[in-house]
């Protein structure tokens, strides 16, 4: 018995093989298309920041290189962060920030990532001024930051603004984290309420400003001074025989060291007063840093005591072997008792 012929089974289409390359093919330039574009997007950005003058900025994130027409955006040269000065007033700013809120269990390790949305700005303002600011004590959102930075901000302007502090700040600075502009502020509030911190002298940093126009990036590089001397922040701008003889004879002032834990102006003032200073309101071998600001503190208390002017140098620049400072508080005592006999 004979079968029927089976038709044959249909077979899928095979895909010719010009079609099947020609299809890879252009899904593989398709995909290096996209890789090239945003790769020359990253290499536009670094070429626009990067002069013959510096050296490639190998930090630079995509982000800094996507800018709206006319937006500017700032950061700080490579360079300018290794400098030994730079790292030497960050250190210092952030030790000062932990100590003013150690009773707070606030610890910064980055000025500019915990700064920038006011939470611990606001603490620190409100423990170095003694205050209570009213804004929210926590919020997420960006607008609630900001909203909460203007607060802090506008307190700060209105201790600073009086004694006509140059403002180099703004809230869209601050929250932007600018590390320059959070600089600035930390250093102005430092002098306003007299940190007891020496701040390194003659920090200047590069900054590479960055600037869209006409869709293309435009760099340019400026000089920011970060903080001067320590005469001219705080405010001491008069020269006189001391500042001539620190110029000219430092090193044979090395002498005054001698008093920088405050022990041998204490018992100085006793001598020339003429009384005994009981050894319990001072530290007779003091080893930390209060303990001697309260020696020199209580040295200078017993100098308005005994009729001096009140000296125009601090506790902490004494214990700070601030040479300047320690030579006129010395100079006060002998111009008052150099016909005691």
């Amino acid at each position: 018995m004979s079968s029927a012929p089976r038709s044959p089974t249909p077979r899928p289409r095979r895909m010719k093989k010009d079609e099947s390359f020609l299809g890879k093919l252009g899904g593989t330039l398709a995909r290096k298309r996209r890789a090239r574009e945003v790769s020359d997007l990253q290499e536009e950005g670094k070429n626009a920041i990067n002069s013959p003058m510096s050296p490639a900025l190998a930090d630079v994130h995509p982000e800094d290189t996507q800018l709206e027409e006319n937006e500017e955006r700032t950061m700080i040269d490579p360079t300018s962060k290794e400098d030994p000065k730079f790292k030497e007033l960050v250190k210092v700013l952030l030790d000062w920030i932990n100590d003013v809120l150690v009773e707070e269990r606030i610890i910064v390790k980055q000025l500019e990532e915990d700064l920038y949305d006011g939470q611990v700005l606001q603490k620190l303002l409100e423990k170095l001024a003694g205050c209570k600011l009213n804004v929210a004590e926590v919020t997420q959102s960006e607008i609630g930051q900001k909203q909460k930075l203007q607060t802090v901000l506008e307190a700060v302007h209105d201790l600073l603004r009086p004694r006509g502090w140059a403002l180099r700040w703004s809230v869209d600075s601050i929250h932007g984290k600018n590390l320059v502009a959070i600089l600035h502020l930390l250093v102005s509030l430092a002098m306003h309420f007299r940190a007891p911190i020496r701040l390194p002298e003659h920090v200047t940093v590069q900054v590479v400003v960055v600037r869209k126009r006409e869709g293309l990036l435009h760099s340019s590089h400026i000089s920011e001074e970060l903080t001067t001397t320590t005469e001219m922040m705080m405010g001491r701008f008069e020269r006189d025989a001391f500042d001539t003889l620190f110029d000219h004879a430092p090193d044979k002032l090395s002498v005054v060291k001698k008093f920088a834990d405050g022990v041998y102006l204490v018992l100085l003032m006793g001598l020339l007063e003429d009384y005994f200073v009981p050894l319990h309101h001072f530290y007779l071998t003091p080893e930390s840093f209060d303990q001697k600001v309260h020696n020199v503190s209580f040295a200078f208390e017993l100098m308005l005591d005994g009729g001096l002017k009140k000296p125009k140098a601090r506790p902490e620049d004494v214990v700070n072997l601030d040479l300047k400072s320690t030579l006129r508080v010395l100079y006060n005592l002998f111009t008052k008792y150099k016909n005691v006999e």
